[in-house]
């Protein structure tokens, strides 16, 4: 070829057809070229997107499995559901997006920038598959602890229906019980009326048996202040008030003191003996008891001894219940109460009232 192109140099003549076939022999180089790169392209796009189609279907495949996973929780995987749409709409968007890839490379084989564009699809279709991989392991990771709840929830159930049989066992118990606790209240209650019936008979015989006691033992008291006025007399001192038969502290003790004074001591014999005589009278089925109540007037008193007039008064009323006892007073049907200064018959202040609050008072009463 050099040395046609020399000889036509030599000849002198202008021969272009040497330049044609070097500019048509570098076109078909570079549509070679083309070709190749174009057929390269092709190649590792059609791999890419095989080895996309099977990573789809097998997501599909697993998408399934994790719906029928998903559909017996319903209660417990509502948010599982919502990610499985979500990438459901994913992969819908990459098959339209790959379609529309496929489409672009079948009318645009021969276009420089469309491969680059092309190539730039692919990298987005990578990170598109990243994505999709992270998304599958949430979802796995998801599934897992929805099946985790799922047993935990199996677990509980069992748990529950244990104690409702349990609860069921205790109720049939319970009405078992108040079946045989309403007979028996039946039976009570027709039982009640006959015993009502026994309680009102009875109820009137006791009110009057307890009216006869009363009026007998008032018979005996009537009798009893009878004598204790035939012997004691007018004597200043003692009187009788009410059911009462009253000593003024003076003619029994000194002042601050519950230790019996001579005096005392053969007033409260001769009462004694009029007592004896009249207990003795009284029939033992009647319930009666003499009660001998100590009082102070309002003066505080604190001693060693007597801390307060509640320790007086009751250690003078013991002090004449002991005596009583000696003088043959049965000990059972002796009392001794302390009342300090907080039962006054006269709430003045001056010495007469002081004087009437300081009292011994016998009583006989039915115990």
């Amino acid at each position: 070829m050099a040395t046609a192109r020399f000889r036509n140099r030599r000849g002198g003549g202008i021969n272009i057809w040497p330049g044609f076939v070097d500019a048509l022999a570098s076109l078909l180089l570079v549509l070679i070229f083309v070709l190749l790169v174009f057929v390269l392209t092709q190649f590792f796009l059609g791999e890419l997107l095989s080895g996309r189609d099977q990573t789809i279907t097998r997501l599909s495949h697993q998408l399934n499995e994790l719906t029928e996973l998903l559909d017996l929780e319903r209660h417990s995987t509502a948010e599982l559901k919502v990610n499985i749409g979500r990438l459901t709409e994913q992969l819908q968007a990459s098959t339209a997006e790959r379609d529309q890839l496929q489409a672009q490379v079948n009318q645009n084989a021969a276009d420089h920038q469309q491969v680059a564009l092309l190539q730039h699809d692919v990298e987005a279709l990578k990170a598109l598959k990243d994505q999709l991989e992270k998304k599958v392991a949430e979802l796995g990771a998801q599934a897992g602890e929805a099946q985790g709840q799922l047993s935990q929830e199996r677990k509980l159930s069992e748990e529950a229906r244990a104690q409702a049989a349990l609860l069921n066992q205790q109720l049939e118990a319970m009405r078992q019980e108040l079946a045989r606790i309403a007979a028996a209240l039946d039976a009570s209650e027709t039982m009640s009326t006959e015993q009502k019936v026994q309680i009102a008979d009875l109820g009137k015989r006791l009110n009057a048996a307890l009216a006869s006691k009363v009026e007998e033992l008032a018979r005996y008291r009537s009798e009893f202040f009878g004598r204790l006025r035939k012997v004691l007399g007018d004597r200043p001192g003692i009187r009788i008030e009410g059911d009462r038969f009253v000593f003024q502290s003076e003619l029994l003790f000194a002042s601050g003191s519950a230790e019996l004074g001579a005096e005392g001591q053969i007033q409260l014999a001769q009462l004694a003996r009029s007592l004896v005589e009249v207990t003795r009278q009284i029939p033992t089925d009647i319930n009666w008891v003499l009660r001998v109540d100590g009082h102070t007037d309002k003066v505080p008193i604190k001693s060693e001894r007597y801390p307060s007039n509640w320790e007086l008064s009751t250690a003078r009323a013991v002090s004449v219940v002991k005596f009583l006892a000696g003088q043959g007073i049965p000990q059972e049907r002796l009392a001794a109460t302390g009342f300090g200064e907080f039962q006054p018959l006269d709430k003045g202040d001056d010495p007469a009232a002081l004087a009437k609050n300081r009292r011994i008072e016998i009583r006989l009463d039915q115990r």
